[in-house]
């Protein structure tokens, strides 16, 4: 679990970490330079997931070997079968990561939303409903890896 008290605002006990793949984890595909190895630190505090439409068919070999639960969503109605995936996980104790139009639900309902510019760039609707944005995937895992960014960054 991570937990990140920010005075005047609120007090976040996270238990999971939602990511989207392709744009947020992998650019084409393929895992980015340095996101596995966070995200084998990060599932030592965090249940990690990966929800993704799979565009490349890669994610199931890139992320093989890797401590996180990986959920192939059918290409209709993704963001709706993302969304459904966290209220079932509990969205008050998730930590969102993604940039595309089909995450914009898990941004807003998650606990904690984090949108990722990257090369691929972020829709518009997700980088709003995040409450952080990160220029790459490997600050905002840094990020969750380092709580006390997190609250001088959304601190009153």
């Amino acid at each position: 679990m991570i937990e990140i008290e920010v005075p005047g605002r609120r007090t976040w006990r996270l238990q999971y970490g939602v990511f989207d793949f392709n744009g947020t984890l992998a650019l084409d595909g393929r895992l980015r330079e340095g996101a596995a190895e966070r995200l084998r630190m990060l599932a030592d505090r965090l249940e990690l997931h990966i929800w993704t439409g799979d565009s490349h068919g890669t994610a199931r070999a890139e992320v093989n070997g890797l401590p996180v639960q990986l959920a192939i969503v059918p290409a209709q109605n993704q963001a709706e079968a993302k969304q459904t995936l966290l209220r079932a996980l509990g969205a008050a104790q998730s930590v969102a990561v993604g940039n595309g139009y089909n995450d914009r639900l898990v941004l807003t309902e998650a606990a904690l939303g984090i949108a990722v510019l990257e090369r691929e760039g972020a829709a518009v609707t997700s980088f709003t409903a995040a409450e952080i944005v990160c220029p790459t995937i490997i600050d905002a895992l840094d990020l969750l890896l380092h709580p006390r960014r997190i609250v001088a960054t959304l601190r009153a």
